[in-house]
């Protein structure tokens, strides 16, 4: 062989090695270190990023609020209870005489952690960060499906010194389990109600039908998105699916495809109980993981 070709065939193993090495997570041949991995787009990700994010934000009563000292801009975590409105916007109940509460108000910016928790190890199951801005909400539907979510919080949600906050999502980090990380953009949170505004207006009467007369097919909904035994109730409506409640537990029910007219619901829902009763639940009717 000659010189070249050995001077050549040499460098070509030490490109391997390098490349070999940084795959590794070591080094390559300039040394340097291989950068931390930058998760892909949900629109990109090798699974349903959107539907596990959209599933997280509907079906976890309570997480980590993050928001900062404005004296010092110190990260400040706490506990909060959630619910969500009818388009997936986080919705809270806080009190102004926490610190979380007077952070916020003089500093809207804030995260919200969603986890789902489970057996075993904490980090193998899925979680959500949604980050934004949170600002007081006056609106009658968001303290009605807080409450309806949170049944005793009636007791203090007309205490003076709470009111009802929205976290506007500006983004998403989820992170579903090993080797399954996306970023998702505020329109992938949450849902587009152009088109459905009547479903959205008659929602509440809806629920409260439901509840009142068809507690036998909300047992047939959950029970084919994976739940337990309740008695379950119903806490909300929207075009993708609805919000089931039974003590502590929650689950949330796809409907086939997406409704935007409550005609169309009630075709749905009576379809979906049907197929129940038969012993042939669609797929679809599963959120990503049943029940939380």
């Amino acid at each position: 062989m000659a010189a070249g070709e050995i001077s050549s065939a040499g460098g070509e193993a030490s490109r391997a090695a390098g490349e070999t090495a940084m795959a590794e997570g070591g080094t390559g041949t300039a040394g340097a270190r291989r950068g931390p991995a930058v998760p892909l787009p949900a629109s990109e990700a090798p699974f349903d990023a959107i539907g596990l994010a959209r599933h997280l934000l509907r079906s976890i009563r309570s997480g980590a609020l993050a928001t900062l000292d404005p004296e010092d801009g110190t990260p400040f975590a706490s506990l909060v209870t959630i619910a969500t409105d009818v388009d997936g916007t986080p919705l809270m109940l806080l009190s102004r005489l926490s610190a979380h509460t007077r952070n916020l108000l003089k500093d809207p910016r804030a995260s919200l952690l969603f986890s789902a928790g489970g057996k075993g190890d904490p980090l193998a199951h899925p979680r959500l960060t949604v980050t934004g801005r949170v600002t007081q909400t006056p609106d009658p539907r968001a303290r009605a499906r807080f409450i309806a979510r949170h049944p005793k919080a009636k007791l203090y949600a007309d205490f003076p010194d709470f009111g009802f906050f929205a976290l506007e999502p500006v983004a998403g980090h989820l992170n579903g389990g090993f080797a399954k990380a996306a970023v998702l953009t505020a329109d992938e949170l949450r849902l587009d109600l152009t088109g459905a505004e009547g479903l959205v207006a008659g929602e509440a009467g809806a629920v409260e039908h439901m509840n009142a007369d068809h507690a036998d097919a909300l047992a047939l909904y959950a029970q084919a998105a994976g739940a337990e035994p309740g008695p379950w109730r119903l806490t909300g409506l929207d075009p993708e699916g609805m919000d089931l409640l039974t003590g502590d537990r929650t689950a949330r029910v796809l409907y086939p495809a997406p409704v935007r007219e409550m005609g169309a619901l009630r075709k749905v829902l009576v379809t979906m109980a049907a197929q129940v009763r038969a012993g042939e639940a669609a797929p679809a009717d599963e959120g990503p993981s049943g029940s939380s």
